[in-house]
């Protein structure tokens, strides 16, 4: 009897083991079944709309290149539009992440959207993937182990071309903005490197936000007579002071430079304003990249138009996910093994292959761009690998 009784205890161990493996192995079959959840915080009205359709554009490209399922497990999307209104990141990103309970969520293009969103994800068990906003904080002072950006930082798109202004000859520079933060952040990177490299800003001019009137500055740049202007505007004002400037008489006398959003998705709205314009940028349309050729006929293929800047940084958000669920074979539960996945990966992006910095910010290239013929086309590579100093970062 003691002998049975003493077989049984040494089987027990063994036998339950086994059904432990067995349950779990059940477990994660049912949980590999389970579709990978991508929250899409994007805005799909109002002024950003079309910037929110390019980027949905090009992450749903890169997960239908996957055949919409990594590794055996579907993906399904959950889309909610910001308006790009910061007041309702808040609720959305809790709704995605508390209720829905996204694996990943993909936002947004606004950056007060995004510091809004960043608050409200911080140890939260899902993953954001910022594919446009460019506020330098949110891969800095705010920057979180389950926060990466496949875009770039403000100061990224213009500390290069303080030196490359520099080179170019120009030793007395004005630089102009909207008096908002991204537009600060811009022109704070180009005198860090202008000044570095032994230039000087003999004026620093914040025009308010949306103020579209540029005439008084214009005159007061005619009458300083730098070397070269260099601004940050973006979108309808990009449109409108390029024009202005052209129609002041200033673009034969002072070259104009800036910050790639002068021109980019501008030009056809500029026309011929626009020619010889000097801007620095991580993308141009023209770049002669394999990767960037197949995307772009992909992408026309699918969508029947051309793919932009938004477009590419959408797919990379894509293929970041992609590459992720497949080191890690389906397993999306183990959130600390999947961001270790990300941080590792190299992404072979339209724009060039890019890697993440600790902050998780890309370390990528930057291209001196020249407006010819209506196009952004790539004079030279600026900086090669170029990292985000992510001040303030405490990763």
């Amino acid at each position: 009897m003691n002998n049975k009784k003493k077989a049984f205890q040494s089987v027990l161990p063994a036998t339950v083991a086994a059904c432990l493996i067995s349950m779990s192995s059940s477990a994660y079959a049912a949980d590999n079944s389970d579709p990978i959840k991508v929250g899409v915080m994007l805005p799909f009205s109002g002024v950003y709309a079309g910037l929110g359709e390019s980027t949905r554009n090009g992450l749903k490209q890169a997960l239908k290149e996957q055949g919409n399922t990594i590794a055996g497990r579907p993906v399904e999307f959950i889309e909610m539009d910001t308006e790009a209104k910061p007041a309702r990141a808040p609720e959305i990103t809790s709704s995605l992440v508390d209720n829905q309970h996204a694996d990943f969520v993909v936002g947004p293009v606004h950056s007060g959207v995004a510091m809004g969103m960043i608050k409200s994800i911080k140890g939260k068990d899902s993953i954001m993937i910022i594919p446009n906003a460019g506020a330098n904080a949110a891969t800095g002072a705010f920057c979180q182990p389950n926060v990466f950006r496949t875009s770039f930082s403000s100061w990224q798109t213009a500390f290069p071309m303080g030196k490359e202004a520099y080179d170019m000859g120009y030793k007395k520079i004005v630089t102009m903005s909207w008096n908002y933060g991204f537009g600060k952040e811009s022109l704070a990177a180009f005198n860090e490197s202008f000044t570095a490299a032994g230039g000087e800003v003999v004026k620093k001019m914040l025009v308010p936000f949306p103020k579209t009137e540029f005439q008084s500055y214009l005159t007061e740049i005619a009458s300083i007579k730098p070397d070269a202007v260099f601004v940050f505007f973006a979108g309808g004002g990009a449109v409108k002071f390029v024009k202005d400037y052209d129609a002041m008489g200033l673009k034969g006398k002072i070259p104009l430079l800036g910050s790639g959003f002068l021109t980019e998705g501008t030009t056809k709205a500029q026309g011929p304003a626009s020619e010889g314009v000097i801007t620095t940028l991580h993308y141009a349309d023209t770049l002669d990249i394999e990767k960037n050729t197949s995307f772009r006929q992909q992408y026309e293929a699918l969508y029947g138009k051309p793919a932009d800047l938004f477009a590419v940084q959408g797919y990379d958000a894509g293929q970041l996910i992609a590459a992720a669920v497949t080191a890690t074979e389906g397993n999306t539960s183990d959130k600390a093994a999947l961001i270790k996945q990300m941080e590792q990966l190299e992404i072979d992006s339209p724009r060039g292959a890019f890697h993440f910095s600790k902050a998780h910010n890309p370390i990528q290239t930057i291209y001196l761009r020249k407006v010819v013929n209506g196009q952004n086309t790539v004079i030279k590579t600026a900086l090669e690998n170029l990292e985000d100093p992510a001040r303030g970062c405490k990763l």
